[in-house]
């Protein structure tokens, strides 16, 4: 605060009438990105434990559709994210296709499920790979067929493990709702864009700011809490009786 642009800086970002008279819209805006967040997470859920399980399919004639599997996940992982949005939101309404959707924000929706589906798509398939095989052995010896022992049995345990690591990826998912904002739709990052266009002053930004910040501490806290009680379920369990 000692610096020469001290004054200036504080004038440009820290203005507290215009924190004020921005954040209601600010605000508005940022329904948006949890609309986009809760669709797309609820999506990439069943999606990615779908892409997961085909990759964990034995045998010689799943080969093809772990290849596939296997191949979707290196290319949506290895796209920046940003190009992925820009790519569909401005490739796909341009096809003129009656029954293709032009909506940005669908096409914003689309594109995160498919980039974060790939990244949960390994967090689920390293969980399912996690549960020792003496597990579906027992569920086979009590009469269980492969898929019932798969879904019934490996499948819940899988999932309780990967739960804290599943949501830093929604942390992140939640962040990059912002990059819709490319497309034209009017959310949180792109009204403080709209904002610093009329007033020249950068404090809008600090509002959009407090707002995703309300929504990721507390997920960074349950994610915390979810894995220091695996941790004492986990030391529990160790402690002979």
């Amino acid at each position: 605060m000692n610096a020469p642009g001290w004054p200036e800086i504080r004038r440009q970002f820290f203005d507290w009438h215009e924190f004020t008279s921005t954040m209601p819209g600010v605000a508005s805006a940022f329904l948006l990105n949890v609309k986009i967040f809760c669709i797309a997470e609820g999506l990439i859920l069943v999606i990615a434990l779908g892409v997961a399980v085909v990759r964990s399919l034995p045998g010689p004639v799943f080969f093809p559709f772990r290849v596939l599997a296997i191949a979707y996940a290196d290319f949506f992982r290895g796209v920046p994210t940003i190009l992925v949005i820009t790519l569909l939101g401005f490739g796909a309404p341009a096809l003129e296709l009656s029954h293709v959707p032009r909506s940005t924000t669908f096409w914003g929706i689309v594109a995160l499920v498919l980039v974060y589906t790939a990244y949960v798509s390994e967090v689920y398939r390293a969980g399912i790979e996690s549960v020792h095989p003496s597990q579906e052995a027992a569920a086979r010896s009590l009469g269980l067929r492969r898929g019932q022992a798969l879904f019934y049995v490996i499948i819940p345990q899988a999932v309780r493990r990967v739960v804290p690591p599943l949501l830093n990826d929604f942390i992140g998912l939640q962040k990059d709702t912002a990059l819709v904002g490319v497309l034209g739709a009017i959310e949180a990052f792109k009204q403080t864009q709209i904002d610093q266009a009329a007033t020249f002053n950068f404090t809008s930004g600090i509002a959009a700011a407090v707002l995703f910040v309300a929504v990721t501490i507390p997920l960074t806290r349950l994610t915390d809490w979810l894995v220091a009680r695996d941790r004492c379920r986990r030391q529990a369990a160790s402690v002979p009786t």
